[in-house]
Parts: structure tokens; C-alpha cells; sequence
């Protein structure tokens, strides 16, 4: 080309959790069935979707306001429900007009980022979520910046690592919180995201919190709301149906804007994204209106509660089969449906294998562990892809110097659940150990 194409930063966006099925697929092209563990798609897992709601989109189908635009912000009755959803919480209290729809939460994190000056900087997570981490480094032409979850006190955020970080950091404008948190399955006490509001105060920071998972928590763990907590602060939450419909393929996101008034910049921000939103006429609609109807009805709050309750019978059947593992760190998960498992660095080596009895599958293997410089979490996942089929995800494609890997607590089957980790913990055990 005459010029230059790419932006600087725009090879940050990388998606692992995608990139590693092209590899899973050339397995099956040899005639294997392959276990998915790398993405969070409930329905891909069996998880069926209760005839009652299939029936309200079903009703909606029928409606000709269905196949129309909504506001550009969103359908009104659906922005109003959602608002008094939050308010009866009893925090920072909004309106209809501090929600804006998107298609899905990738849209509204893209958004989010683009209207950014590149110097200014959001600190999240690490292991972060790659959506995030890649459009925050995209915007910013280089490297995310993140402060630790420690996988030694239960995923819980190193306070003290993002203390610094920001405090050193001018160009940092905002924290990243994930809660429940994707990769790791953790969930934050109240006193520690009152802790992320005290850092707020003190540097005059935006809180952002991807609270996707909010409504997904079990074993007796109940997630405390941004809005809870946040006071006067600017703050914005994003939320979303994929997970807890589910019903991920809506594409189906919403912006919450929290004290959009308590700073002139936050607020010339919302308006911006408003703006944005209003030149693409408006997203989805179809969702949108099934919100209200869904979430208000009679057996809406029974579906949530057994639907968390089996992922939590999930997480403790994964505490039995891999949580004495030696080599490894297992934390039990308390909210969304993933985990993350660390290996200990000083036991991992280049030269760890798993038996390979087809030549075929060997060759495939060689050609992807062709790279030196590879990280020796993808190696693990590499040897497991070829060795017993099950596709998981490498930590080190969340941003993070940990070695390890994320799985899902989505299998609805408890014989194909438990024979997956089985043979996970087997790979574990047979690969450190060779």
C-alpha cells in the first residue's frame, strides 16, 4: 500500500478466546469431538431457555412496534423499568435519561473507548477481560495499563498495586472494575469496591464497572451494585442480557450514567456517546422490549435463583475434582460462570508433555508450538487441545504475567461436567509431572 493502514495500537486487539477455536476446529476436521471451554456462551452448553420467555418474544414477534426503530437512546418503557430496578436499590438514584442501549456490551465498551483522547487512560483488571484490555490499548496506541488480582487472597484487587499505579500515573482517568469478575469468577465485598471509591475521590477519578454478571452469584454470595456505593461520583455501569436471559446472540447492552451532572468532562462524555448513539438511529429493538416482560415476570425470580443454584453445585463439583491439585492454585468461584486456575511458575517447563497417539494430531501440534517465544500456559493449552480435546483459554491472553488457563461452569450435563474436569485434572497432574 502507498500508506500506512493501521493505526498505531490497533494490533492490541486481539481476541484469544476466539483465535484459539481455528486450532480446536483443525481437530475436528480429523474427526474428533472437541469440548468447548474457551467462551461463555450458555446456549452452546445446553442451557435450555424456559417456554415462558420464549413465549413473551414469541408475543413480541406478533407486535408491528417490534419491527420498527426505537429512540435513539433506547425504548422508553424498557430505559424506565431498568432505572427503577436500580433506584430500589437504594443508591445513586437515575432516571430513564441516564440509560443508553447498544448492541451488546462490545459495542458500548468500543464507544466507550473511541471518544477518549488517546492520553487519557483507564486502569483495569489483570487478568483482564480481553474485550477491555483491547480496546482500552487500541485507543491509547499502546499497552493496557492494570493492577493486579491476586489469585493467593481469592482473585481479591491489590489495593495497594493500584494505589501506586494511579497515583504515579497522571494520565490514568478512570478505574476498570469487573464484578463478578470475568476471568476469574470472584466477586467484590462491599468494603473493597468502597475502597475503589475511596481511590476515586482522592485522584478525582471515573469509576466504570462491567456488571454483566451482577444477577449471576450463588453458594450464598450476594454482588453489591456500583450505584450502592459510588456517592456523588461520576460513575458509569454496563449491563447486558447475554448471560442471564440467556440470550446472547440479542447483542444486547445498556449504558447506566450515575451523577452525570457531578463533573462538566463525565458529563460533556455522556452526551457525546448520546450523540453517537443518536447518529445510528438506535439499536435493537426486539430485546429491548422483551426486558421488561421478562424480568417482571411471575417466574423470572425462580428461573435466576436454580439457574445460579446449578452453577453453584457446578463450582463445588470443580472444588472437589481440581482444588487439591498440587501445583496449581484453585480459588472456588462465587459469581458469573467462569474460573481461572494458575499453575505455579517455578513447576512449568518447555520441555512438559502430554501423550499424543495420532501422528496426525502430533504434526498439528508441532507446527503450533513452532514459536520459542510462547508463553508456557498456551503450551499447556496447545497439549491439551491435541491430547484430551478440551479447548480452554491461556491466562496470558488476559493481559497478565500468570501462567494458567480459564475454564466455564456452564456444561448442564453432570456426567459430561464432571468427566471434563476429570480429565482436565488427569492432564494437570500427567504434565507437570512429566
Amino acid at each position: 500500500m502507498r500508506q500506512l493502514l493501521l493505526r498505531p495500537g490497533a494490533e492490541e486487539l486481539n481476541y484469544e478466546i476466539r483465535g484459539i477455536v481455528k486450532k480446536a476446529r483443525q481437530i475436528e476436521a480429523l474427526g474428533y469431538p472437541m469440548t468447548w471451554e474457551n467462551i461463555g456462551d450458555p446456549i452452546q452448553k445446553s442451557n435450555h431457555v424456559p417456554d415462558w420467555m420464549k413465549a413473551i418474544i414469541a408475543d413480541l414477534l406478533k407486535e408491528d412496534k417490534t419491527y420498527g426503530y426505537a429512540d435513539s437512546k433506547g425504548v422508553l418503557e424498557t430505559r424506565k423499568f431498568l432505572a427503577q430496578l436500580n433506584n430500589e436499590k437504594e443508591g445513586t438514584q437515575i432516571t430513564a435519561e441516564d440509560i443508553l442501549f447498544f448492541n451488546g456490551l462490545g459495542d458500548a465498551i468500543a464507544k466507550l473507548y473511541q471518544f477518549l483522547i488517546p492520553t487519557a487512560r483507564i486502569i483495569g483488571p489483570s487478568p483482564a477481560y480481553s474485550t477491555h484490555s483491547s480496546a482500552e490499548a487500541a485507543h491509547a496506541n499502546t499497552a493496557p495499563i492494570t493492577y493486579k488480582l491476586d489469585p493467593d487472597n481469592q482473585w481479591l484487587p491489590d489495593m495497594e498495586d493500584l494505589y501506586m499505579k494511579v497515583k504515579y500515573n497522571p494520565s490514568i482517568v478512570g478505574i476498570l472494575i469487573i464484578n463478578p469478575d470475568n476471568p476469574t469468577g470472584m466477586v467484590y465485598p462491599k468494603e473493597v469496591l468502597e475502597g475503589f471509591v475511596k481511590i476515586a475521590e482522592e485522584f478525582s477519578l471515573l469509576l466504570i464497572a462491567d456488571e454483566i454478571y451482577q444477577n449471576i452469584t450463588y453458594n450464598g454470595i450476594k454482588a453489591v451494585a456500583l450505584a450502592e456505593v459510588i456517592g456523588s461520583r461520576p460513575a458509569i455501569s454496563l449491563k447486558g442480557i447475554s448471560k442471564e436471559f440467556p440470550w446472547p446472540g440479542a447483542r444486547c447492552g445498556w449504558m447506566e450514567f450515575y451523577n452525570r451532572e457531578s463533573s462538566q468532562e463525565f458529563s460533556k462524555l455522556c452526551q457525546t456517546l448520546e450523540n453517537a448513539k443518536m447518529i445510528e438511529v438506535c439499536s435493537t429493538i426486539l430485546p429491548q422490549l422483551a426486558i421488561p416482560r421478562i424480568m417482571s415476570h411471575p417466574e423470572y425470580h425462580a428461573y435466576r435463583e436454580e439457574a445460579n443454584a446449578q452453577i453453584g453445585k457446578r463450582s463445588e463439583w470443580m472444588s472437589e475434582i481440581l482444588g487439591s491439585i498440587e501445583g496449581i492454585k484453585f480459588n472456588p468461584t462465587q459469581g458469573a460462570f467462569y474460573n481461572t486456575i494458575v499453575f505455579d511458575e517455578r513447576l512449568l517447563t518447555p520441555n512438559q508433555t502430554l501423550p499424543i497417539e495420532d501422528e496426525r494430531l502430533q504434526k498439528l501440534l508441532d507446527s503450533w508450538l513452532s514459536d520459542s517465544t510462547m508463553p508456557l500456559d498456551k503450551r499447556f493449552v496447545y497439549y491439551l487441545l491435541a491430547s484430551e480435546r478440551i479447548c480452554v483459554v491461556p491466562i496470558s491472553s488476559f493481559c497478565s504475567d500468570l501462567r494458567g488457563f480459564r475454564v466455564t461452569l456452564l456444561e448442564e450435563n453432570e456426567e459430561v461436567f464432571k468427566d471434563t474436569f476429570e480429565r482436565l485434572g488427569r492432564a494437570i497432574r500427567k504434565y507437570l509431572n512429566s
